[in-house]
């Protein structure tokens, strides 16, 4: 072949080459990976700005966004550009068609259980393409393994070693309110066996509590609490226990993300409607904990607790630990609310040695542990207002860390007393 064939050839595929490229760039490549590197690369849509980019794919919280501007080699004040790919703090695992947990070489139960529904929800948002199930890529945000979050997963939980020696589960049992993908609830152990929880998380219905900002959205106190203990509940059902959701959402369930939206649709255990006046509220609330203590009593069910949930609300610079109210008569409340918070102190102490945890327990006079028959324990999760506060529950991986902390508590508490 001549020298003016080969240079004509070469040309023309440089210039296939060069118009491919220009294609691909018009269009946008929905996804692509470098040769080193796992995570998600995609372009902003017009009108994104750095937060709005990340809140699509739920990876906002601030482990996230600083892991997003370290993979970009960008800052917070930059603006994003349209014509370029972003690494997101995503990383893609192929499925290997078993579980979550082989897949990406965990053996924690309950963070799997978060990795998939993170996945289920995008996907049914149609911000994921597919279903990891059938399309094998699996999306794990950053945070869940390399982040130093307020309260890292508990590497020894009592969930994780449940899972490890127990291949399937005892039973299962259905809870609704748990929402579709957590409704099923395998019992993995017999601890909390005859043992009756109520659980209320403050505020709902018309009241939404406390209110925090972050990210430029409203935090509502009674949807983090509802949060929380739905997640205890879930976690105590596994344990055996039988558990009444005073306040609950038929809507939400368990819910994964940084936000979640404000609503005002709880209603009191039965189906009543909250009252709007905060007096008759609590009266509400009290009265069914009490029918229902009353009937259990006589069928001879001596052990029940009361667990209530909030979220504190104070200056947006104070910070504030985990920390616990009970009634001043109530020695059992009393018991239960300082092995709690020592159960508390021990986990800091394990997984964040130079933290420090300063959290109380003191009397309070309060209607819900005055008026109520069970033994009872007050609980404030922190600041609403305050930015380190908000990591505690805003990120879904520390709203389980407290569910399962709060769930080996209860355990132990238990083993410790008998009625």
């Amino acid at each position: 072949m001549n020298k003016f064939f080969r240079n004509k050839i070469l040309y023309l595929s440089l210039r296939f080459l060069f118009n491919l490229l220009s294609l691909l760039l018009l269009i946008g490549i929905p996804e692509a990976f470098s040769q080193d590197s796992t995570y998600l690369a995609l372009r902003p849509k017009p009108g994104d700005g750095i937060l709005s980019f990340l809140e699509r794919y739920n990876v906002l919280d601030s482990c996230d966004q600083q892991y997003f501007y370290q993979l970009n080699n960008i800052e917070e004040k930059h603006g994003l550009k349209l014509e370029r790919l972003y690494q997101l703090p995503i990383r893609v695992y192929q499925y290997n068609g078993k579980s979550i947990r082989t897949t990406i070489g965990i053996s924690d139960y309950e963070q799997a259980k978060t990795i998939e529904s993170y996945n289920d929800d995008l996907a049914a948002k149609g911000v994921k393409p597919g279903d990891y199930r059938s399309e094998d890529k699996l999306w794990v945000p950053h945070r869940f393994f390399d982040c130093d979050s307020e309260l890292p997963q508990p590497a020894d939980s009592l969930a994780e070693k449940e899972a490890e020696v127990v291949d399937k589960p005892i039973e299962t049992v259905v809870f609704p309110l748990l929402g579709k993908n957590d409704e099923v609830v395998d019992i993995r152990g017999d601890q909390l066996k005859n043992h009756i929880y109520y659980l209320v998380s403050g505020h709902g219905g018309p009241d939404p509590g406390a209110i925090g900002k972050y990210g430029g959205s409203n935090l509502c106190e009674d949807e983090y609490a509802y949060d929380v203990t739905l997640r205890l509940a879930n976690n105590l059902i596994r344990y055996g226990a039988q558990v009444y959701m005073i306040v609950q959402d038929e809507n939400d369930g368990i819910r994964s993300g940084t936000i979640l939206p404000c609503d005002t649709d709880e209603t009191c255990y039965g189906g009543s409607k909250i009252p709007r006046n905060q007096l008759a509220r609590l009266k509400q609330r009290a009265d069914t904990i009490n029918r229902l203590y009353r009937k259990h009593r006589k069928e001879g069910n001596k052990i029940q607790r009361l667990l209530i949930f909030h979220v504190d609300s104070r200056s947006t610079n104070e910070r504030v630990d985990l920390f616990f109210y009970h009634l001043a008569k109530s020695k059992s409340g009393k018991k239960m609310a300082e092995g709690l918070r020592e159960h508390i102190d021990e986990k800091y102490g394990l997984h964040q040695k130079n933290r420090g945890y300063n959290g109380t327990v003191v009397t309070r006079n309060l209607y819900m542990l005055k008026k109520t028959l069970p033994t009872s324990v007050y609980i404030e999760l922190g600041n609403i207002r305050n930015k380190m506060d908000q990591k505690r529950f805003v990120l879904e991986t520390n709203r389980q860390a407290l569910a399962n902390w709060f769930m080996e508590g209860v355990i132990k508490y238990e083993t410790s007393v008998s009625d």
